[in-house]
């Protein structure tokens, strides 16, 4: 069966590059006319890279700058997209900081900043995208759901972090938050849910990757044996935005080769 995501509009947060980039290609190839979100200026041509790609392969879209930690920006491209395309059928919550230190010596700046875009961003846009999946209803020519939400969650949602107190303790409330708006609005036919990533080749953890010594030692923790790719997690995104995931609601699903098994206990521990 196809995965169609024809006749729909996504926003997919911090889409510029990474696995936001993968995600944003994913739901292009599957026909739905993506918003690239980027931050900053500094992003503006990575985010024009990704449309390009988009719009070479045949795909539709656009691309918006807003950070998402800021209220008054994601109201105003919220806005922007319904004035632009009519309506939001897909938001996927992907856009995501580190900011690591030793839990003694993390700043208050430090913490704010992660919390701030890894978990109020996502706030803010859910509740903009509800708003926007209420306010439309049900329209059988586009889903059978009223619309759809994926956070972009991690293995850290339950795996301890030394070192990133602020990005695990982000990710763990993000799974209570999509379990409660799956919870909220599943009545209203909107479905909500997570993905949480492994290891996944791309800029964010460039150091656990980039040697081949660093490799070696990040796949003892992978039993698949391998790194993951952005494409691994739009693949995923594509079909859970898509009618074929209709009854997928409040669960988070991990794409991480089996990092959450443990291998370091494959032989014992």
């Amino acid at each position: 069966m196809e995965i169609s995501l024809h006749n729909q509009v996504a926003i997919v947060t911090g889409s510029s590059s990474g696995i936001g980039s993968g995600i944003a290609k994913s739901l292009a190839a599957a026909g739905a006319t993506v918003i690239v979100n980027h931050s900053s200026e500094r992003s503006v041509d990575e985010a024009k890279s990704v449309l390009k790609e988009i719009t070479d392969a045949g795909g539709k879209g656009i691309t918006y700058q807003c950070d998402v930690s800021k209220e008054d920006q994601v109201i105003a491209m919220f806005q922007t997209v319904v004035s632009q395309f009519g309506t939001v059928d897909i938001l996927v919550n992907n856009a995501g900081v580190q900011k690591d230190a030793k839990f003694t010596e993390m700043t208050l700046d430090q913490w704010n900043t992660v919390i701030g875009i890894n978990l109020t961003g996502q706030f803010l846009c859910a509740r903009e995208a509800i708003k926007e999946f209420l306010r439309r209803g049900i329209d059988p020519s586009r889903s059978i759901a009223c619309g759809k939400i994926i956070h972009i969650s991690s293995v850290h949602e339950i795996i301890p972090w030394a070192g990133h107190a602020n990005y695990a303790s982000s990710k763990g409330a993000i799974r209570m938050l999509m379990q409660t708006l799956a919870q909220e609005y599943g009545a209203d036919k909107i479905r909500v849910n997570s993905i949480c990533p492994g290891a996944i080749q791309t800029p964010i953890n460039k150091d656990a990757w980039s040697t081949p010594e660093a490799l070696n030692s990040l796949l003892t923790l992978i039993p698949y044996n391998r790194i993951g790719q952005p494409k691994d997690i739009g693949n995923l995104a594509a079909f859970l935005a898509s009618d074929l995931a209709d009854y997928i609601t409040g669960t988070s699903i991990f794409v991480d080769g089996g990092m959450t098994t443990f291998e370091s206990f494959s032989t014992g521990g």
